[in-house]
């Protein structure tokens, strides 16, 4: 299994947008073969010192059964789509891909 991690940094003001255009993918991904987590989330408040909150930033937490379907994925047709829509509200993304030790 192929885990991925993919943090965000949206411009100030462009959150909700950008996630309004994510969402309105989400079903299309869900759809492709080897997709078995893939969520966006915000950063949740905990009171811990290590953690650094930051209102712009969206994570992007996905689970692939292959690197094949993960490659598949991001050479989606509807992928290119969303890049197209949401790239301009974007101010930067760090990306982690993982798998099992």
């Amino acid at each position: 299994m192929i885990h991925v991690t993919a943090s965000l940094r949206v411009k100030d003001g462009c959150r909700d947008e950008y996630l309004a255009h994510f969402k309105e993918n989400l079903p299309n991904v869900w759809a492709e073969d080897g997709c078995i987590e893939y969520v966006p989330c915000l950063d949740a408040e905990t009171g811990w010192k290590v953690q650094s909150l930051d209102p712009n930033r969206v994570t992007v937490v996905e689970k692939w059964a292959s690197m094949e379907a993960l490659q598949a994925h991001a050479r989606a047709p509807h992928m290119n789509e969303f890049r197209r829509k949401a790239s301009h509200l974007v101010e930067s993304t760090t990306l982690q891909v993982v798998e099992a030790a």
